[in-house]
C-alpha cells in the first residue's frame, strides 16, 4: 500500500527562543493545582472543545486515536454521576481502601463526598477505546493506555494555560459511566475531569506544592 506524504510543518526556533519558552512553560505549568472545589459559573465550551481537539493530536499507535470524549453539561446527568461515585467511593473508603492508601490520603482531607461533580459547570468523561468498530468490523487499537494517557496530559495542559482549574476523578470501578452517557461496551472509562473556576473559598494543601527537584525526578547519563 502506497501512502502520500506531504513536508513537516515544524518551528524552526533559535536556541534563545526555545529556551525562553521551554522555561516558561515550566513557569505556567507549575502553577497547576488539583482543585476540589468550584464555582457554578459557566465559561464558553468552545475553551474545552479546542482543549479536546487538542487532545486529539497526541501520538498513539498506528494514528487509530483511540480515545472518546463526552463533555457533560447536563445538571441531571451530573447529578446522576455523582450518585453513583459516591456509593463506589464509600466502599472504597469504608471497605477496599489499604491503609496506607488511606493514610498517604488523610493530609488531603478526601471522602466519599463529591459535590465538586455537581458544583463544576462541567465534566469530561474520557474513554479508552480496546478496539474500534468500522462497518460491523472490530478494528484492534494498539497502545491504548499509552495514547489515551499521554491525550489526557495534552488536555490538562491545554485547559491549565487556557485559565479553567480541574481535578482528576477516578472511583472505581468507573462503569457506571458507560451506562449514565450511553456508550459502546468497547470504551472504558479512564479518567474524569472535573473543570471550572475554583472557589474563593479553595485552599491547596501546602505540602501539594513541593514537587521533587530535577535530580530527584531524572538523570543525565
Amino acid at each position: 500500500m502506497k501512502f502520500i506524504s506531504e513536508k513537516l510543518e515544524f518551528s524552526n526556533q533559535t536556541l534563545k527562543e526555545m529556551k525562553f519558552n521551554s522555561k516558561k512553560f515550566y513557569e505556567n505549568i507549575k502553577k497547576r493545582r488539583t482543585v476540589r472545589d468550584f464555582k457554578n459559573n459557566n465559561f464558553d465550551i468552545s475553551i474545552i472543545k479546542n482543549a479536546i481537539l487538542a487532545a486529539g493530536t497526541a501520538p498513539n499507535g498506528a494514528n487509530l486515536q483511540p480515545w472518546h470524549f463526552v463533555i457533560i453539561k447536563n445538571k441531571k446527568i451530573k447529578y446522576q454521576i455523582r450518585i453513583a461515585a459516591e456509593k463506589e467511593e464509600k466502599s472504597f473508603y469504608q471497605k477496599r481502601a489499604p491503609k496506607e492508601w488511606l493514610k498517604a490520603l488523610k493530609p488531603l482531607g478526601t471522602n466519599s463526598n463529591k459535590e465538586f461533580l455537581e458544583e463544576a459547570p462541567y465534566l469530561i468523561a474520557i474513554f479508552e477505546k480496546k478496539y474500534s468498530i468500522n462497518k460491523n468490523k472490530k478494528i484492534k487499537n494498539y497502545y491504548v493506555r499509552e495514547s489515551v494517557g499521554i491525550a489526557t496530559g495534552i488536555l490538562i495542559s491545554c485547559l491549565h494555560f487556557s485559565g479553567i482549574a480541574m481535578l482528576t476523578h477516578t472511583p472505581s470501578p468507573m462503569t457506571f459511566l458507560n451506562k449514565i452517557l450511553k456508550r459502546p461496551s468497547n470504551e472504558k472509562p479512564f479518567i474524569l475531569l472535573v473543570v471550572g473556576y475554583p472557589s474563593e473559598e479553595c485552599r491547596i494543601p501546602v505540602f501539594a506544592k513541593q514537587k521533587k527537584t530535577f535530580s530527584k525526578i531524572a538523570n543525565i547519563i
